[in-house]
Order: C-alpha cells, then sequence, then structure tokens
C-alpha cells in the first residue's frame, strides 16, 4: 500500500506548516504530499486559505521526490487552459512529480463568497469530461486541436510539455459518471468508500470504462481519502485520539470522532487494527490511501501513527 499525508488549507494553514508538513512526509519515506483546493469553508470564518497551484509549485522547488498532488481542483475555479498551463509548469518545476486532480466542485457556499458561478451538477459534469479531454491535447496525449460546447483549444502543440505523463486524478463520489470520466482520461481513481459492494462496483465501472477507451484498465492506480487516528499501542492510541480532538477545527470530542471513524471504516485504533483496515482496503483494489489529516500539526504526532498504519 502507497501512503500519502493529505492537508486541508482551507481550514488555515500557511505556506510554511504545509513545507514542514511536506519535509516531514518526505523524511518519512511516503509516497505522496496532498493538498485539497477550497477558498474557503463552511462554518469556519476567515480561514487562512492559500491557493493550491502557488503552494505546490512552491513545494516544487522545496521538496526533492515526493508526488505532489492536488486532491482536487474543480473545474468551477479555472479555465482549462489556465490549468494546464499551471500544472505543465510546476510538472517542470518538480522534474515531473505532479499528480493533477481534477473534480466536479461541490461547495456551493465558496462560490457565492468569491463570486463564481456554480454551475448545476450536470452542467458541472460536462464541463469537467470537455476539462478532461483538454488536458489531453493540451499535454500531448491527443493531436490536434479540441472544440467543446464550453472550452476550445486552436494551438494543436502547447509548451511547455510535461516531464513525462503528468499524471491526472479525477476524484469524487459520484456512482456511475465519475468513474466513468476516470476510466476514460484519468490515471488514477479517487474516492472515499461507503461499503464494499460499492468500492467493487466502482473500481469495476471505472476499469470497464478504461477497456472500451482503448486503455490498459489495470494501469488505472485506486486511491481513497481516508481520516486516521492511530497509535502504536493502546495508551499511545487515546492519547493520539485526545491530540487530535484537542485540534478538530469541528469541534468534535474524542468520542465523536471515534465513533464516526468506527461507523465509517476508517483505520482507528493500535497497530494491529489498523493495519487490518489497511489490509483490508488493499484487498478490496485501492492501492494508495492519502492520510486526511486535520491537526494537530506536530510531527512527533505524525512519526507515532504512521508508524502505526505501516508497522
Amino acid at each position: 500500500m502507497q501512503f500519502g499525508l493529505m492537508t486541508e488549507p482551507q481550514l488555515g494553514m500557511s505556506y510554511d506548516t504545509l513545507l514542514e508538513l511536506a519535509t516531514w512526509a518526505e523524511a518519512a519515506g511516503l509516497d505522496a504530499f496532498a493538498r485539497s483546493d477550497h477558498y474557503s469553508f463552511m462554518d469556519i470564518e476567515a480561514p487562512h486559505a492559500t491557493d493550491a497551484f502557488a503552494t505546490l509549485g512552491g513545494l516544487a522547488r522545496d521538496t526533492n521526490r515526493l508526488d505532489l498532488v492536488v486532491l482536487v481542483s474543480p473545474i468551477t475555479f479555472r479555465h482549462p487552459g489556465v490549468i494546464a498551463k499551471m500544472a505543465a509548469t510546476i510538472d517542470e518545476m518538480s522534474n515531473g512529480r505532479l499528480r493533477l486532480g481534477l473534480g466536479t466542485g461541490w461547495m456551493e457556499v465558496e462560490h457565492t463568497n468569491f463570486g463564481l458561478e456554480f454551475f448545476d451538477q450536470n452542467e458541472r459534469f460536462e464541463r469537467l469530461e470537455e476539462a478532461l479531454a483538454y488536458m489531453h491535447h493540451a499535454f500531448g496525449r491527443r493531436p490536434g486541436p479540441f472544440h467543446g460546447q464550453y472550452y476550445r483549444l486552436e494551438e494543436t502543440e502547447v509548451y511547455p510539455r510535461p516531464v513525462g505523463n503528468l499524471p491526472i486524478i479525477v476524484g469524487g463520489q459520484g456512482p456511475k459518471r465519475t468513474p466513468r470520466l476516470a476510466g476514460t482520461y484519468a490515471d488514477e481513481y479517487n474516492f472515499v468508500p461507503t461499503s464494499d459492494e460499492e468500492v467493487t462496483s466502482r473500481i469495476a465501472a471505472a476499469r470497464a470504462a478504461a477497456e472500451q477507451a482503448g486503455r490498459d484498465p489495470e494501469t488505472l492506480l485506486i486511491s481513497t481519502m481516508a481520516a486516521v487516528v492511530a497509535g502504536t499501542d493502546q495508551a499511545n492510541f487515546e492519547e493520539i485520539l485526545e491530540r487530535i480532538a484537542a485540534a478538530d477545527p469541528f469541534g468534535r470530542t474524542s468520542e465523536e470522532i471515534a465513533a464516526v471513524h468506527r461507523e465509517r471504516g476508517r483505520p482507528i485504533g493500535t497497530s494491529d487494527e489498523v493495519q487490518t483496515t489497511v489490509a483490508h482496503y488493499a484487498e478490496l483494489g485501492f492501492d494508495r490511501i492519502y492520510i486526511q489529516h486535520f491537526g494537530p500539526y506536530e510531527t512527533d504526532l505524525l512519526d507515532d501513527m504512521f508508524k502505526a498504519l505501516r508497522g
């Protein structure tokens, strides 16, 4: 199983904090460092919400090995031409380490706050599919210009080109259109499991879509995002749970956090317990877990949690 650290900077996180965490993740031997792309967040007043692409550009120069991941960028925020240019530039700056996540967007309040148009769900999916096709043309995967209903690309060759493949991630909880888009256009499909049966169905649908598109379905990386509370032993687990609850941006108690994790099948508990959950994720077909962390941003806590996860 591959592991990444997933951060949520829209809850309030400076670039210095992001850099500290990415530096820790690299030294700890993780595979990836990811961040969300939000301009604000529900129930958080005046958050210190940095821009996803700007900070990843900084991390491209301030780290050396990690995959750098935006998980995921709403197509409602930026024109695909802007995304393509920023992504290829950051990919060049990082020597081919960017993974570009794209999604429909879902949080209406941040669009309202910033005066961004929030299209209905059907149009957001239509725009996402066009944007994914646009990226294939802009990155040189497909020849010729692209003409869609919403977006057009007249240049047949766009530079800079990605250093390598510049993997595209499609992320989202849609049960039908999202797996199809992932299989047709993406290199990685990211979603949060709700049941074993649904996981199996979504992965099968994504791989079937890849095969139908003439792609090798087995090359599609399957990933998920999961909040974790893990300790090396019972005492360490209880200590970490209390520290996470004390820093929880949503004001939840330790009991509430533990209850939600167990109800949703997330990794929680001692080393043996969380490794059993991770093994089950692998059996279902997941290749990578982005550990979603809401704080505290303290490296000794992360050391213990990932030691418990990886054994």
